[in-house]
């Protein structure tokens, strides 16, 4: 057998439960290893670190692990510059003691694996991980002194890190960074911020190269109950954000994912941080931006996802981050894609009810529509049921940019000869079938928003061409699969002609258009009379509606042959009562000043058909209010003409002769009326039959009240 090369002596006191035996021994121990290492005997210092690991440091007995340890940092003093050649066999015994139950005996693996690494210097490195595992049990220790003593071998390896003349493999530590850095332990985390930020300062070594790597559990780090670590965190996530705006060549889509999920984050300091380095990105220098490019509708997504975020602070950076990245995109001449943008806009309109996410979202569409607008044709059919809906929205603001975007959808691109594209035309008809729908469907809507709708569309496109072609629409409602429509749809068109007719008389808006059909009768006729024909067909289905557009259009021969033809309707209903009332009012607005004035022109040829016309719905009108009103008007002129002793003229036939006959015009209205007629008596019959008694030739009360509610129906 082999003779130790440890002296009886030493190997007692080495495990003697006396501290200061075992030093006593220690010390022997290295004076031994020196003299050894002078003979150059490595097999006799392999023997003594053999024994130190397997008869010490792996004993039952705790004070000869403690012995063991010191034993093996003596050994390594005694080493002093040799010792790398040593390290496989000395670091294992002393790393596997830091899993040791007993609190002293890891202490002591922290002080052994100091010296032994205060005498190795970069020798040591190679073993990195290894002993960056040993540090991430110690340091997070119950036993404060093992804390302490790990935080003391923590500074003395980044010292040596930070000296060491070859580059630290990053690569071979990546692996155990990410494993750790999600952790949540918050002395394995200031461990873990620590390293990131030492490694990031040295020179030699680019950490912004695997940014991406641990870039997430930096983030993290933000939240955390402990404040150094949230300062430490976000002081690295600073510096990091200044290295990558100074860099040249960065991959930017593993940093957006990254920055993305973050900005979905419940922590504020997340959120703000993520969308604080998504504005920075937006700016970089080197990239102009179009290296963003393909990640637009991920950015997009986190954007507006904290546009209306309950922090003020966090809202006015995406609110500013929102407006950067819709100018770079605007102003971009590379190519991008646009089904991705779309289907995050369209969600963000769809799922979220807050007004800043829908503005932002509908700006992007409205910037879309003006940038790409040949492009965004392929998506009209799926981006116009969404825009319909969202007319809906209680906020003012919503719908009027809703409008607008409608607006740019409907407005054709002009060729070089002028004409507009067939399927942009086709698309102005598609807007407005899709908006009359939506009021067939939404009674409400109309009522509260209807007018404000058909005000903005007037004014964003021409008034003109919105009224022929909703008139137009409103006509194919009459029929329904070949058949006559119902009562509730032949409702919803007179409901709808009464809107339009009186935004039409009141509107600033539609001045233009006012003007247009005060020329109708002109002779010679020119397109004046067009559009007139085309709005009264449409109007005669609500008979104030048409008398009121015929005062406007000056045809006062037509106004007076509509009122003979009320005093052969069935049955005046109230709702008829009310329109007249409100159009009684609506004659003493400044729309007809006109009309007014024409009254003192008694000598006029039209002045006989204009009085009995305004005669006529006075007549309609029970002694009312508006009664009284137009009585009093219409009083002074015929004092005016019995004063000054005139006569008025006979019509001229003449002027009266048009392109279009008044009895083809009469007829329209005729054949309109005929419908609403028709539907009474229907009506009537199936309420009679419903509602009569068996055998009794007497109607009921509830027959009565049905009918009458249904006839107000059809003219309100």
């Amino acid at each position: 057998m082999e003779r130790s090369p440890l002296p009886p002596m030493i190997l007692r006191s080495l495990g003697d439960r006396s501290n200061e035996k075992r030093k006593n021994a220690a010390l022997e121990i290295e004076a031994l290893v020196k003299n050894l290492q002078e003979a150059n005997n490595l097999l006799m210092i392999q023997n003594v670190i053999e024994i130190l690991s397997k008869d010490f440091c792996t004993s039952m007995n705790s004070n000869y692990r403690k012995g063991g340890l010191v034993g093996l940092a003596a050994t390594g003093i005694g080493l002093m510059g040799h010792s790398r050649t040593f390290l496989p066999v000395l670091l294992p015994p002393v790393l596997h003691c830091f899993d040791d139950p007993e609190s002293r005996v890891r202490y002591y693996a922290c002080e052994s694996l100091y010296n032994i690494a205060k005498v190795s210097r970069q020798g040591i490195l190679q073993y990195f991980n290894q002993i960056f595992e040993g540090l991430t049990k110690v340091i997070a220790d119950v036993d404060l002194d093992v804390k302490n003593g790990a935080q003391l071998l923590d500074r003395l390896i980044k010292d040596i890190v930070t000296e060491a003349d070859e580059a630290f493999q990053v690569d071979q530590f990546l692996p155990l960074l990410q494993k750790y850095i999600q952790r949540t332990n918050p002395y394995i985390r200031q461990l873990i911020v620590g390293w990131v930020t030492l490694l990031d300062s040295v020179p030699d070594i680019s950490m912004l190269d695997y940014l991406p790597e641990f870039l997430d559990g930096l983030f993290n780090m933000l939240s955390d109950s402990n404040r150094e670590i949230r300062q430490a965190a976000d002081s690295a996530l600073s510096e990091f954000l200044k290295e990558l705006i100074s860099s040249t060549v960065m991959e930017f889509g593993p940093i957006v994912s990254i920055l993305v999920f973050q900005c979905q984050s419940k922590e504020r300091l997340n959120r703000l941080t993520a969308t604080t380095w998504l504005s920075e990105l937006i700016h970089h220098p080197y990239s102009g931006g179009d290296a963003l490019l393909p990640y637009h509708s991920e950015i997009l997504g986190a954007i507006l996802c904290c546009i209306s975020d309950g922090e003020v602070e966090i809202r006015i950076v995406a609110e500013r981050t929102d407006d950067d990245l819709l100018n770079l995109v605007k102003g971009t001449s590379s190519p991008f894609e646009l089904r991705s943008l779309l289907e995050t806009l369209t969600s963000e309109l769809l799922n979220k009810e807050d007004v800043p996410t829908k503005m932002a979202a509908l700006g992007w569409i409205n910037m879309l529509m003006e940038k790409r607008k040949v492009d965004m044709n392929a998506y009209i059919e799926e981006l116009l049921p969404v825009l319909i809906r969202t007319l809906s929205d209680p906020s003012d603001a919503v719908v009027l940019l809703n409008l607008q975007v409608l607006s740019r959808i409907s407005l054709a691109q002009r060729d070089d000869r002028g004409d507009a594209e067939e399927s942009e035309e086709e698309q102005f008809q598609l807007v407005l079938n899709a908006i009359l729908s939506l009021f067939a469907k939404d009674r409400q809507l109309l009522e509260t928003r209807g007018s404000l709708i058909i005000r903005k569309l007037c004014v964003l496109l021409n008034a003109k061409s919105v009224y022929i072609r909703l008139a137009n629409a409103l006509m194919q409602y009459e029929k329904v699969n070949g058949k006559v429509a119902d009562a509730g749809t032949l409702e919803f068109v007179s409901t709808m002609v009464q809107t339009l007719n009186l935004i039409l008389l009141t509107a600033s808006e539609l001045h233009d258009l006012r003007s247009i059909l005060s020329k109708s009768f002109m002779v010679p006729p020119d397109d004046s009379l067009k559009v007139f024909v085309i709005l009264f067909r449409c109007w005669s289905h609500n008979p104030v509606a048409t008398f009121s557009l015929c005062l406007l259009a000056q045809a006062y021969d037509l106004s007076f042959a509509l009122v003979k033809r009320f005093s052969r309707m069935e049955d005046v209903s109230v709702g008829f009562l009310m329109q007249i009332d409100k159009l009684v009012y609506l004659l003493e607005s400044p729309i007809f000043v006109h009309l007014r004035l024409k009254l003192l022109d008694v000598e006029s040829t039209i002045h006989a058909q204009l009085l009995k016309s305004i005669y006529g719905i006075l007549l309609c009108l029970p002694q009312g209010d508006a009664f009284r009103l137009l009585n009093n008007r219409l009083t002074t002129v015929c004092n005016l003409r019995d004063n000054l002793g005139l006569t008025p003229m006979p019509p001229d036939v003449s002027t009266n002769e048009s392109s279009v006959r008044y009895d083809e015009i009469l007829e329209m209205h005729r054949v309109a009326q005929e419908q609403y007629d028709n539907l009474i008596h229907d009506e009537q019959q199936k309420l009679q039959i419903q509602a009569a008694p068996a055998n009794s030739g007497t109607i009921s009360p509830q027959y009565q009240g049905q009918q009458q509610q249904h006839d107000r129906r059809l003219w309100e």
